[in-house]
This record gives C-alpha cells, structure tokens and sequence, in this order.
C-alpha cells in the first residue's frame, strides 16, 4: 500500500484473524493501493479462515454487487448459497441499505472498511461480530472485486464446529 496511505486502525476488541487477513491483504498491495484478485492466494491464508471469506464482484449495472464466491461457513451461517445472486438480493446484515451503503464506500475511497456494528442473523442464531470488506483491484485504480470477511457466533451454541477456533 502508498507509504501515504495509513493502515486501518483496529479496535482492541478486534479479533486476530481480522488484523491477519487485513495484513496479508496490505501485503499483497505492494506499491498499489490495493491488490489485484490475482495477487491472492487462498493457500497463504489459513485455512481455517477460507470458510467466513467471499469475494463480491463489482459490477456495471443495477446489480451492483454480485457474490462470486461464498464460503461455506458464510453460506450456513446465512441458510442459504447466494453464489451468482446480486447482494441486494442475497444480502447479509441488518438491512439492504446497511449492506449495499459498506459495499458503496469500499468503491468511493478505494479502501478497506472494518464494520464492527454487531447484529444477529434473520435466523436469529448466529450474530456478527465484526466484518472487513478489502478492495481489489485489477487497473489499480477501480474496485472490481471485494473481499469480504466476517466472525461470528453462534448465540445459541456457542462451541458450534462453525463458528471460528480460536
């Protein structure tokens, strides 16, 4: 990332996993202001964070956003797969507005974005507790794709096999 751009700062309740993917994203940004989908490699991130990771295209039309890859954890978590959906469509958090206003921002300043507004799942069994959108890049200069990451629990179950190990 620019020696000009400084690093997100992380709320001391911010899980681990969080500031790890956040560094091996600054990391691949090199002298870019963000990296391109190419420069990541899912077998550098640990594995035990690939199940609460997607990845969101940006796209030129109504849709705006459209989830490309939903990892599995994510997917039950939510109920549902919303590979191929549009997020205004498939959406994950408090309402569509909330969603598609972190996506918007994350495109507008071209940087990473820490949402750390809990909320419990339409479900009502697991509940967010933080979330990081991280901005690709492949002109360097447009978002086209955006990593999202999120932890959670489950509220009911709180040793549940998918919420994370830590």
């Amino acid at each position: 990332m620019p020696a000009d751009e400084p690093p997100l700062e992380f709320p001391p309740t911010c899980r681990p996993e969080t500031v790890l993917l956040y560094n091996y994203w600054r990391s691949k940004c090199g002298k870019r202001r963000m990296p391109r989908r190419a420069d990541i490699d899912p077998a550098e991130i640990p594995a035990r964070l690939l199940p609460c990771l997607s990845i969101v295209d940006v796209v030129d039309d109504a849709r705006r956003y459209v989830y490309r890859l939903v990892g599995t954890a994510d997917v039950q978590v939510r109920g549902h797969d919303p590979t191929g959906r549009s997020v205004i469509e498939g959406f994950f958090g408090p309402d569509v507005e909330n969603a598609l206003g972190c996506y918007d921002t994350v495109v507008e300043t071209r940087a990473p974005l820490l949402d750390t507004e809990p909320f419990l799942a339409t479900n009502g069994r697991y509940a967010t507790e933080e979330t990081i959108f991280l901005p690709l890049s492949d002109d360097g200069e447009h978002v086209n794709k955006i990593i999202v990451f999120f932890a959670f629990k489950d509220v009911l179950d709180p040793n549940a096999p998918v919420q994370l190990d830590l």
